[in-house]
């Protein structure tokens, strides 16, 4: 297995931080919230004879972007897209699949709408798609999405992070009340918490909700401008006991995907590549070796 090492890229102006170990086809793998990019260490070791894996931190979670208190509304999904670009064209790599879980999701469909003859394909795990609508305000689901409001509020990153144990307390939460298996970050759970703690990462993270409100809010109003269709091949694997974003909200991603394959993941969450990591990688593995041979 080939170490994973660390590097840093000036990316439109601001630091870019990515992990990268392996040989062969390149994947990116683009995280979620609450995540940067050592989310993905249990999928790369198992990935690493197979593919080349760049895993950035989105700007603002962790190394990725400048440090900055203030809550910000200007790093939305396209701010993103245009680092990952950034940092393909600095790496030198014309053509990549990519693998994206929650966030990194919005990332990967504005590729596959902008660009789509730069990538392999598309996979994602546990999907937020506009075809999710307003079953995101269902009154049952409500408790399960308060965190997307709160983020916005501008006290928040100075509550979350008054404290090393109060930042642990909000993280720990998340990340096992997702899990089916809540032991799955067990192992990185100090790892956390140093890099929330750390650069002004914690608002860093909530400028995404900041930064995604309106169209989150049109989404669910049903007010959101249409889209075309992405053509790019697709495979969605959800975790089917996900809370927080239902597997059944999967009903509509053909309308979106016109290249599309489907599959539930039984006895996992919403964190597949940490819950159950042998299976991620082999649903990974198996899909873009169709695609690159």
């Amino acid at each position: 297995m080939q170490k994973i090492v660390t590097d840093t890229l000036q990316i439109n102006g601001v630091p870019i931080h990515y992990a990268r170990c392996g040989t062969g086809q390149p994947l990116v793998l683009l995280h979620g919230w609450p995540e940067f990019w050592l989310t993905w260490q249990p999928v790369m070791e198992r990935l690493t004879d197979r593919f080349d894996l760049i895993a950035p931190d989105l700007r603002g979670f962790g190394k990725s972007g400048l440090p900055d208190p203030a809550p910000s509304d200007k790093v939305g999904p396209d701010v993103h897209a245009a680092d990952l670009v950034g940092l393909l064209d600095a790496l030198g790599i014309a053509k990549v699949g990519i693998v994206s879980h929650d966030v990194g999701a919005y990332i990967a469909q504005i590729l596959g709408r902008s660009d789509p003859a730069r990538l392999t394909g598309l996979f994602f795990f546990d999907c937020p798609y506009p075809g999710v609508g307003n079953r995101w305000t269902q009154p049952e689901h409500l408790k399960e999405i308060w965190y997307q409001s709160f983020h916005q509020q501008p006290m928040a990153a100075s509550l979350v992070g008054a404290s090393r144990e109060s930042c642990s307390t909000y993280f720990v939460h998340f990340l096992r009340h997702w899990s089916v298996r809540p032991d799955a970050f067990d192992d990185v759970l100090e790892a956390w918490v140093d890099n929330f703690m750390s650069r002004g990462n914690l608002q860093g993270g909530f400028n995404w909700y900041l930064s995604n409100n309106a169209a989150r809010i049109a989404i669910m109003e049903g007010k959101a401008p249409p889209v075309t269709p992405i053509t790019v091949p697709t495979k969605v694997c959800w975790g089917m006991e996900d809370r927080v974003i239902k597997v059944e909200w999967g009903d509509r991603l053909s309308e979106y995907f016109t290249d599309l394959g489907f599959a539930p993941m039984p006895g996992v969450g919403h964190f597949p590549h940490r819950e159950a990591p042998d299976r991620a990688a082999d649903e990974i593995a198996n899909f873009f070796k169709t695609l690159i041979g």
